[in-house]
């Protein structure tokens, strides 16, 4: 009889007798297994251009974001969403993340919230999903139930889908317009995907969400003109940013305009339109 074949993402570590290593040996193992992160996200760069194109699409007809995930795939998509309306000013619906168990499940594991193939599906009906959105399913093993189940009713519905996942044919990746799999070989502790593989997540996530939102205008040269002044360090970023744009202005004063306009990118047209 022959053996199922095992995922990448639950084979066994090329590391063995963890217990009996040195700190450093444990250190500089990791880091040798993380290494090979970057260089695996590279290759599906492709894959993910073609993500980002319709997703931009999408967002500009008017549609939002989702991901969904289960534990730490589920965090990393949340983690990315919740960045993006302080860092870009964007409405906190534009980019939304939903985890297998609901918000109680960001800290604590919900048993079995994952195994749900309908949930997703009845999580995203309550945002009020349709036609013109976007859906990302993000999942390691690439066949999470819950990630797998909300992206096959998403194409029912005529959703553009998308999938994050770190094993070659992937299931997900067959319920995904665009699938991205990003294999990093086995963790450095045998299956705990909270390692390389979140960490290709992240990557992956950093260079979806950052790229529409400099295609959608959310940046200037290299600067997050539209961030929120949320903080004393944000203000202060903002006021240089103003200055760097407009050098007849000291600090002070490119503090005061940056404070009546609220927003880089306002204050700074203001500026201009005053002097034409």
């Amino acid at each position: 009889m022959t053996s199922p074949t095992i995922p990448t993402t639950e084979s066994s570590s090329l590391y063995d007798h963890l217990e009996e290593m040195s700190t450093n040996d444990l250190l500089k193992n990791i880091n040798q297994e993380d290494q090979k992160v970057a260089k695996a996200v590279e290759k599906a760069i492709p894959q993910i251009e073609g993500l980002v194109n319709a997703a931009v699409k999408g967002l500009e007809s008017g549609g939002r974001l989702f991901y969904i995930g289960a534990g730490t795939s589920g965090r990393l998509g949340i983690l990315d969403a919740s960045e993006i309306p302080p860092t870009y000013g964007a409405s906190p619906s534009l980019v939304q993340g939903l985890i297998a168990g609901g918000d109680s499940a960001i800290r604590t594991a919900v048993e079995g919230a994952e195994d749900d193939p309908e949930q997703a599906w009845k999580d995203l009906e309550k945002r009020q999903i349709n036609h013109k959105d976007i859906l990302i399913g993000i999942a390691a093993s690439g066949k999470t139930p819950y990630v797998l189940g909300g992206l096959k009713a998403a194409q029912k519905n005529g959703l553009v889908t998308g999938s994050i996942s770190c094993n070659k044919n992937a299931a997900i990746s067959h319920a995904a317009n665009f699938p991205i799999e990003v294999e990093v070989g086995p963790e450095f502790v045998t299956g705990s995907t909270r390692m390389k593989a979140g960490t290709v997540q992240k990557l992956v996530l950093n260079m979806i969400s950052t790229s529409l939102m400099i295609k959608l205008g959310k940046v200037k040269g290299n600067k997050m003109v539209h961030m929120q002044l949320s903080n004393n360090k944000l203000v202060d970023r903002g006021t240089k940013m103003v200055m760097d744009e407009i050098p007849d202005l000291d600090y002070e004063a490119a503090k005061q305009l940056l404070s009546k306009h609220g927003s880089v990118k306002k204050a700074i047209e203001a500026y201009h339109n005053q002097c034409i």
